[in-house]
């Protein structure tokens, strides 16, 4: 039995859809799953809970030992990449000084905070879907926001202050690598390899098949339109997800230089 856990997210249940619930060829493997929000993935991950599983690349770089990346499933790409927001603009100089809400130690999103303000200190971990009113409710300063939350900020009057998106691609020329699957090695060369074509399958049957996943969507994001789904799926469901490809992998080697480079990891 593979234990598998990815998170209630729109992008991450359409492309494990197929799989959860048997519409390809599972080569004989058994699942049992859990959905859990990014962060508690993370950790789930680092504390050796699960067996094939949905974690943020920041997080991927402290588990590379123990697991290995699979080639379809990645969360990557151009103009999807985190926001700091806050209720107003702060030039770039007082960021360092201000209290800042975060979703997650070993979120992606973390590590291109720091990359763009290594300064920073004030920082506030909480659930990535608590920040937005974390601000609102002056529990801090400002806030970096990721999944549907860059659909919604505005309409609570809030501003962008930066796109560390745009920021990463800016510093790298380089799609940005917010989250990946992987998978225990010690599973051995046979099963990761089958898991390799299973979560292939899994989304290139949801991409083919698009309405066909919207139910299992739906039905893990009830508190969400239908029409921010559906923008969550157009963003991080992309080309990189069936497949890393070179300039995907390009993409995460690069994150770990960096991190390095700047001695934001051990």
């Amino acid at each position: 039995m593979i234990r598998l856990a990815f998170s209630p997210c729109p992008n991450d249940t359409f492309i494990f859809d197929a799989l959860v619930h048997g519409k390809i060829d599972l080569e004989g493997l058994e699942f049992e799953f859990r959905m859990e929000d990014v962060e508690t993935l993370n950790h789930l991950a680092l504390n050796g809970e699960a067996d094939m599983i949905k974690v943020s690349y920041h997080a991927y770089l402290y588990l590379q030992q123990s697991f290995v990346l699979l080639q379809s499933g990645s969360a990557l790409g151009k103009g999807n990449g985190p926001l700091l927001i806050a209720r107003k603009d702060f030039p770039a100089d007082e960021i360092p000084f201000l209290s800042i809400g975060i979703p997650g130690e070993y979120t992606t999103a973390h590590l291109l905070f720091r990359i763009a303000f290594p300064g920073a200190g004030l920082k506030r971990f909480m659930v990535f879907s608590r920040i937005e009113d974390a601000i609102l409710q002056d529990k801090v300063d400002a806030g970096v926001i990721i999944h549907e939350n860059r659909f919604t900020y505005q309409d609570k009057g809030l501003v962008k202050i930066l796109d560390l998106g745009k920021f990463w691609e800016s510093l790298t020329h380089s799609p940005i690598p917010l989250g990946g699957i992987i998978a225990r090695r010690s599973l051995g060369y046979e099963v990761i390899n089958k898991l390799n074509r299973i979560m292939h399958r899994s989304v290139e049957h949801a991409m083919l098949n698009g309405p066909d996943a919207m139910p299992f969507v739906i039905a893990n994001a009830s508190e969400m339109s239908e029409e921010v789904m559906m923008k969550h799926i157009g963003l991080y469901v992309n080309d990189f997800t069936l497949q890393l490809g070179k300039e995907g992998s390009t993409a995460v080697s690069r994150l770990l230089d960096i991190a390095r480079e700047k001695n934001l990891i051990m």
